[in-house]
């Protein structure tokens, strides 16, 4: 069973990953401090339990929380705070458990075996559902007015890079990401997204039209989009293979 934990109090983080390992058999892959940090790691990988506190910088965990329960394969939450007033929200959103600060060896120890327990019995039908979801295409979360938008990989037109960030487009709107466009495109389908210039990815299934361009490259006018995507002249014979042109 692999988790994360996440939490910005150094010595907070060292004791829970000390009792997580000292009672049980769960594997604390990667340790996080800033919610933003952990959209953008969930994004590229897959854990089956979040220990997660509340209150966090960037995003705090109830946005994050709030974001992860509209995925298909949605990881076991674990709240950790030290205020009580989060509970009700925390159980709206089907956390796992809600563990208070400071904390109990005792009330640690009896979430951990219950979480195994939970997830040895969910085991195979996470997988199943991981399966049934594969076909339907990769949930990319995008960022807008510092909200989390779940959105199917199928739905973005294209990428474009803009200094630091890069900007997403889809059919309902315009999103920022905090990244570079190396970052977002290795977050894609890598079938079904091509990077036709080193500031361009696009949606393979969205181009309507392929226009010859100056010095036998390409311009792709895609569909319900005003925006032409060039194929820079290093990608020219890929792009070629790739289309079959």
């Amino acid at each position: 069973m692999r988790a994360i934990i996440v939490e910005d109090e150094f010595l907070a983080r060292e004791e829970l990953e000390f009792l997580i390992t000292a009672h049980s058999r769960i594997e604390i892959v990667e340790r996080f401090e800033d919610g933003l940090d952990v959209l953008k790691y969930l994004q590229e990988h897959e854990v089956d339990a979040i220990f997660l506190d509340i209150n966090i910088p960037s995003l705090d965990g109830m946005l994050l929380a709030n974001n992860i329960s509209k995925f298909t394969r949605k990881p076991l939450i674990i709240f950790t705070t030290a205020y009580k007033e989060h509970a009700a929200e925390a159980f709206e959103l089907e956390a796992f458990d809600y563990i208070l600060k400071p904390y109990d060896e005792r009330r640690i120890t009896a979430m951990l075996h219950k979480l195994e327990a939970a997830f040895e019995r969910t085991e195979n039908k996470v997988v199943k559902g991981a399966g049934a979801n594969s076909s339907s295409g990769k949930r990319i979360n995008l960022l807008k007015n510092d909200k989390i938008i779940v959105t199917d990989s199928a739905e973005i037109y294209y990428a474009e890079a803009q200094e630091k960030v890069t900007n997403v487009f889809t059919k309902s709107g315009s999103y920022i990401m905090p990244m570079s466009i190396s970052e977002f495109h290795a977050m894609l389908p890598q079938d079904q997204f091509y990077r036709s210039h080193r500031s361009y990815t696009v949606n393979l299934a969205q181009i309507h039209e392929i226009v010859p361009w100056f010095n036998n490259t390409y311009l792709l006018r895609l569909r319900d989009c005003d925006t032409e995507i060039p194929v820079s002249r290093s990608k020219v014979k890929e792009f070629r293979q790739l289309m079959h042109i």
